[in-house]
């Protein structure tokens, strides 16, 4: 959809749903979906994350970014925190 955007061409939603064999009360249910409790969790920790990277200027790695978010009342593992920033692309300076 992206490509014809840039193309200034229309397309169709009914042709793109049939391309991708998705019925369209799937795709008015997903359009229409609210965030659940996990994923609202899951972006503020990454906010936090970031906030504290940033603030150490980038030096901070999984462990002291874990222990900063433990200090403020945060219970989450190292791991977990590992994680959010792996798929967030950030990761420790030398």
């Amino acid at each position: 959809m992206e490509a014809a955007h840039h193309e200034k061409r229309r397309v169709s939603i009914s042709g793109m749903l049939q391309k991708l064999g998705v019925s369209r009360t799937g795709y008015r249910s997903w359009i229409n979906r609210r965030p659940s409790k996990t994923q609202k969790r899951q972006e503020e920790i990454k906010t936090k994350i970031e906030s504290i990277y940033n603030n150490s200027k980038q030096n901070y790695g999984a462990p002291k970014i874990a222990k900063k978010l433990k200090q403020s009342g945060e219970i989450i593992s190292e791991r977990t925190v590992g994680k959010y920033m792996k798929e967030m692309g950030i990761k420790a300076q030398w």
